[in-house]
């Protein structure tokens, strides 16, 4: 019987054969040009299906128990397996001996650990405390949390106030609340002379907390009470919630010394000793403010003997006082070396623009120029007031150029010029004889809304006399009588003699 049979060569085979005798011959027909696949796509690894739960793969038994033999007994026969060290050289002769057809993977013993510990619960813990007390879990209401993000908490100043009313009690809100305590003050000078200020203060107790009445008491002295804000400090001390605090004794002895009310011990040098820093730079604010110079520099010298060291700032306030009177300009000398030989200076703008005018009248220009270069080395911005103090002390030295050169400066920082900014300002071009840059910062003083000075209108006159425009002069004469002020005779026999020899010149 003729047959064709498909095959994988190019071309068809015939044969005549008989099937009904040979059944069971099966012919291939393979070309010889076709290369033989490797042999890992000769003989592909069978899925395998995944094994029992708890059945160990890995590991042989050795020991013969009587556990169930279908967990022992490999599912495949290929199935990885720890080789021992007495059968590695026979399973790596069966290997070549099928031709490299079997696909045995060999395992250590730190690999089969590590594969065993997953089959077996859970992966030991580093050595440590494993009984530790775990917090409880949030309750559900926590959990099931509507939508939206609360308020931040370091931006709830920001918030509205019905936010922090909502969130804060009332006793928070009352006790550091300028508006209550300086109404409390109000109530208190209210009262008459035979009521007492427990009738006030017992109401607010319970919104009260430490420092709280330190704003009540010094607004009883700025109101002329410091017999009250005495009674005040005397129902505060039978208050454990309110006291021992520094803060209330500081704000009385400040407002009683100012008053000239308090009590000064003659041993001084006990009570530095055992007061804090804070009550004796209160006494010597109130010493200062109630112009007890000499009480404040005692109390300044005692200090200084103890090793009390106070705050620069209480040395900058007592050489502004004492630099007005001329006959303490020697003791003010002495106060600016012991201030010099301060490492922790730390002086506000203020306090050294005060130094600073106080120096510009003792003739100490080069420790105006030290505070004004300690300042901007410090990292500060001056302020126009410190601009206009060092203008005015380069002026007074007669060193215009360098006065110009701190104008140039403070325009360059966008400083805007107050009244006596424009009169030094003004003062220094009239001294460099520069007309129009006089004449262009009047008219700036005029559009900032300023009214000029006597000093101002007087010097314009004279310029515009030494230049001889005298129709100017008429002008800013009209001005500065429209203005209220009458020139002096200097001035008036000056312009008289301009206009007398303009008459003899025509």
């Amino acid at each position: 019987m003729d047959c064709r049979f498909s095959t994988t060569a190019l071309y068809p085979i015939p044969f005549k054969l008989n099937f009904t005798r040979n059944r069971g011959v099966t012919l291939l027909a393979h070309s010889r040009t076709r290369r033989r696949p490797p042999k890992n796509l000769r003989y592909p690894r069978r899925t395998k299906s995944p094994p029992d739960f708890g059945v160990n793969l890995f590991l042989k038994k050795t020991s013969t128990s009587t556990a169930d033999p279908s967990l022992t007994e490999p599912m495949d026969s290929k199935q990885p397996c720890l080789a021992e060290e007495g059968d590695e050289e026979e399973h790596g002769k069966e290997q070549e001996d099928e031709g490299g057809e079997g696909t045995g993977i060999c395992w250590d013993a730190d690999e089969v650990e590590a594969i065993s510990s997953l089959f077996q619960g859970r992966v030991p813990q580093k050595p440590g405390k494993l009984n530790r007390e775990r917090p409880l879990p949030l309750p559900l209401p926590y959990k099931l949390r509507p939508l939206g993000l609360p308020t931040p908490k370091k931006h709830i100043k920001s918030a509205s106030s019905l936010v922090v009313s909502s969130r804060a009690s009332l006793s928070n809100q009352v006790f550091k609340d300028p508006g209550v305590l300086i109404g409390i003050a109000r109530e208190i000078k209210g009262l008459s002379s035979e009521e007492d200020v427990s009738v006030i203060l017992n109401k607010w107790a319970r919104f009260l907390r430490k420092g709280s009445l330190s704003l009540t008491i010094r607004e009883l002295g700025h109101m002329g009470r410091p017999e009250r804000a005495l009674e005040t400090f005397c129902w505060a001390q039978k208050q454990p919630q309110l006291f021992p605090d520094d803060r209330i004794l500081a704000s009385t002895v400040e407002v009683l010394a100012r008053n000239h009310e308090l009590k000064v011990s003659y041993n001084l040098e006990k009570f530095t000793s055992l007061a804090s820093r804070s009550v004796i730079e209160a006494m010597v604010r109130g010493f200062i403010r109630g112009g007890s110079l000499h009480l404040a520099r005692k109390l300044l010298l005692v200090a200084r003997d103890g090793k009390r060291m106070l705050d620069p700032s209480i040395y900058a306030k007592l050489i502004f006082q004492l630099g007005k009177n001329p006959d303490n300009h020697m003791l003010v000398a002495r106060l600016l070396d012991e201030l010099g030989e301060r490492e922790d200076l730390n002086l506000s703008q203020q306090d050294c623009t005060a130094i600073m005018k106080i120096c510009i009248r003792l003739g100490k220009f080069e420790i105006v120029e030290g505070l004004f270069n300690w300042f901007k080395e410090s990292g500060y911005n001056p302020s126009v007031v410190m601009y206009t103090t060092l203008i005015h002390s380069r002026y007074t030295q007669s060193k215009y150029r360098e006065a110009l050169a701190v104008v140039w400066e403070m325009e360059a920082c966008n400083c805007l010029l107050d009244l006596p900014a424009y009169r030094v300002v003004i003062k220094l071009f009239l001294a460099l004889n520069d007309l129009p840059r006089a004449v262009r910062y009047f008219a700036k003083l005029k559009e900032a809304g300023f009214s000029a000075t006597y000093d101002i209108y007087r010097g314009l006159i004279r310029i515009h006399m030494a230049s001889g425009r005298l129709a100017k002069c008429k002008e800013v004469c009209k001005e500065a009588e429209i203005a209220g002020f009458k020139l002096d005779k200097d001035t008036m026999s000056q312009l008289l003699q301009c206009e007398r020899e303009k008459r003899f010149r025509i």
